[in-house]
């Protein structure tokens, strides 16, 4: 009977085992299944953004923090240098969705494009570049750039435009009082600046930072600050992609919703080690003294919507600077369906 009691148990542990093994390779088949499923499920989107630059965090985050791959997307992401290459990209297809200044998509709308380009997302409402000089100034004025030259951005450009704009508010002609150098290409000024060329740069970070580091440049002035809110940058498509694609859009303005929300939500350092990675060139330390520099100026909103308020002021920088041929309609350029939605 003991032989027996011990057979049956036996038999019972190999069955327990087998039982057990079964479920394991179930549950491993299962998985794995749901792994391949979640990859088929993400979709491709290709996004040319006009420079790489902290002043972008948000976008960062969402990219390091997985917020993309959550809403089902796989993100390629490609820096146009220069919002008119970053345009081309987006009329030729080479990308899906721009990230840029929205003059440029104002420029695309008054020539006659016939698929619309379409801003869906504001991610940035200050300028984000400032003026640096060859020496320290803490009492710097606007007037003491008066028959000085000024290493500044491409002609047309947001950067250029604000910049102008803010010479103008402050009673400095561009044209005469001073003189603007906008030859130089976009990312090229920082070392052309060290080398000697100008008395002052109008520069993007890390490039205004960096120069203060190497002793060849100090920051005199934020163009965020003294420029007001501005819709510096937005999130644009093909008005027939945008409509083909809603739930994608939507699925992308959600994802960098909740890059804009940790922003918003979290220290500099905090968010300085998230995007460490998106700039390996740049130490972390330097990175937090950027953000912090761009979170007290309140360069990010707390949400996506481009409003009309913003629409218009940015048409009048456009106008200021003569080179708006018409002021197209709010509701033709922008959408703030997807940002409202954002969650």
């Amino acid at each position: 009977k003991k032989k027996k009691k011990h057979s049956e148990d036996s038999m019972k542990k190999k069955g327990i085992a087998l039982f057990l093994s079964l479920a394991m390779l179930l549950t491993l088949f299962v998985g794995c299944a749901n792994s391949k499923d979640s990859e088929k499920k993400l979709q491709k989107v290709t996004l040319n953004e006009v420079a790489h630059s902290i002043f972008y965090a948000p976008m960062y985050i969402a990219i390091e923090k997985d917020y993309f791959k959550d809403a089902g997307i796989d993100l390629e992401l490609i820096t146009g240098f220069g919002a008119d290459k970053t345009m081309t990209a987006v009329l030729s297809n080479e990308a899906d969705i721009g990230f840029m200044g929205p003059e440029t998509t104002v420029y695309t709308y008054n020539e006659g494009a016939n698929d619309k380009i379409v801003n869906f997302a504001q991610l940035t409402q200050r300028a984000g570049n400032f003026l640096v000089a060859r020496e320290e100034m803490p009492d710097f004025r606007w007037e003491d750039l008066k028959g000085r030259k000024v290493l500044g951005g491409r002609s047309g450009g947001m950067p250029q435009m604000v910049f102008e704009y803010v010479l103008k508010q402050q009673g400095i002609n561009p044209k005469k009082d001073l003189t603007i150098d906008k030859s130089i290409d976009f990312g090229s000024t920082a070392a052309a600046f060290s080398g000697g060329n100008g008395d002052f740069s109008v520069e993007f970070e890390p490039g205004a930072t960096n120069l203060e580091k190497e002793g060849s440049g100090y920051v005199v002035a934020s163009l965020g600050v003294d420029s007001g809110y501005v819709p510096y940058t937005a999130f644009s498509a093909k008005e027939s992609y945008i409509k083909k694609h809603p739930d994608l859009i939507q699925s992308f303005t959600n994802a960098l919703q909740k890059g804009m929300t940790y922003v918003n939500n979290h220290s500099a350092a905090e968010i300085a080690k998230v995007i460490a990675p998106q700039f390996k060139d740049t130490d972390e330390a330097t990175i937090a003294m950027i953000v912090e520099r761009y979170q007290k100026q309140d360069t990010w909103k707390d949400d996506l919507v481009f409003t009309k308020d913003s629409y218009e002021l940015l048409l009048d920088i456009l106008e200021e600077a003569g080179v708006l041929t018409d002021r197209p309609p709010y509701k033709d350029f922008i959408t703030t369906t997807y940002a409202k939605e954002a969650r």
